[in-house]
């Protein structure tokens, strides 16, 4: 009696823990949320593209919202999230570090995911673009097509590392250019990116790289105003100028929330910082201005496939 006993206590164990297993990798509905909107046609879009990616190929419930950009409406937002089965949040950018870290012991049923952070806890995921190699691509771009030896970038922040990439691919490039540094301190200072501007153009700069993504668009326009060279930042932005927009550094934001969504199932999605790349099919260099001339981009584009290969920078 007591042997039978043990043997279906044994049995419904076993099954209670082949259930929990099966649904730790099981992807029920994902959540997005947007710091400002979904129709920018860059950061937000990007990201609003990506969530549906995840719908259409792996036909799950999806959610967004926009103007999460405040621990509130953030708390509001996850907790009804959290009540229509959402398993996966995705933070579009990297203040949701913040906004998540209280929440993460309150859902541990939820796993959370943000940009450019430090991820702390088994639920937690930052995802971050290792953009040293394509800002080093773009600083090559630049210092080949400048005509006063005067190129620039304007950053958000100090960390980026497109910057010291610009730096040195402009360097490379050609030994003799300058290149002029700005920083805003904030992706969506479109107001401080314009006077930066006036004070490249002021100093003969004639291509810039606006490397922010709320504030490149209005940055190129204005490059365009005056006649100079840009390069653009997070989409293909020839759109914006054919000939004056060089090439783009393209972050493919709506494959790498698939890329997650996919390992999430798989029960391979790592807590803690991730890193992106070429290699990972996720980066890359949007089309090229007619200008540009043939040989140089075929040079850069062989440098990038090496890249792919090798991990190594033409500089190493």
């Amino acid at each position: 009696m007591y042997k039978k006993m043990f043997v279906i206590i044994f049995i419904l164990l076993f099954l209670v823990g082949c259930g929990q297993a099966s649904e730790k990798g099981k992807l029920k509905k994902v959540g997005l949320l947007v710091p400002e909107t979904i129709n920018d046609q860059v950061w937000g879009t990007k990201g609003y593209k990506g969530l549906l990616k995840i719908q259409s190929e792996l036909n799950v419930d999806v959610f967004y919202k926009e103007g999460m950009n405040s621990e509130a409406a953030v708390r509001e937002a996850v907790e009804e999230f959290h009540g229509k089965g959402v398993n996966l949040i995705i933070g579009h950018g990297h203040e949701y570090e913040g906004f998540f870290r209280d929440l993460l012991d309150l859902y541990p049923d939820i796993h959370f995911v943000f940009f450019n952070g430090d991820a702390k806890g088994p639920n937690a995921t930052s995802l971050n673009f290792e953009a040293h190699a394509m800002g080093f691509f773009a600083g090559m771009v630049a210092a080949h097509m400048t005509k006063t030896n005067e190129i620039g970038i304007i950053a958000a922040f100090e960390w980026q590392p497109e910057v010291e990439g610009f730096y040195q691919g402009a360097q490379f490039e050609n030994p003799n250019v300058t290149i002029h540094i700005e920083y805003v301190q904030g992706f969506d200072h479109v107001d401080l990116a314009l006077e930066k501007l006036d004070k490249l153009v002021a100093e003969n700069v004639d291509v810039v790289y606006p490397a922010g993504d709320r504030y490149n668009v209005p940055v190129i326009e204005k490059v365009k105003e005056k006649g100079i060279y840009s390069i653009g930042f997070v989409s293909d932005q020839s759109d914006l100028g054919e000939q004056m927009v060089l090439t783009s550094t393209v972050q493919h934001v709506d494959e790498l929330y698939l890329l997650v969504a996919k390992k999430f199932i798989k029960g391979e999605l790592e807590s803690g910082n991730l890193y992106f790349d070429f290699q990972d099919g996720v980066i890359d260099l949007g089309k090229f201005s007619p200008l540009v001339d043939k040989e140089f981009k075929n040079k850069v584009l062989k440098y990038v496939e090496e890249y792919k290969k090798t991990g190594k920078l033409p500089n190493e």
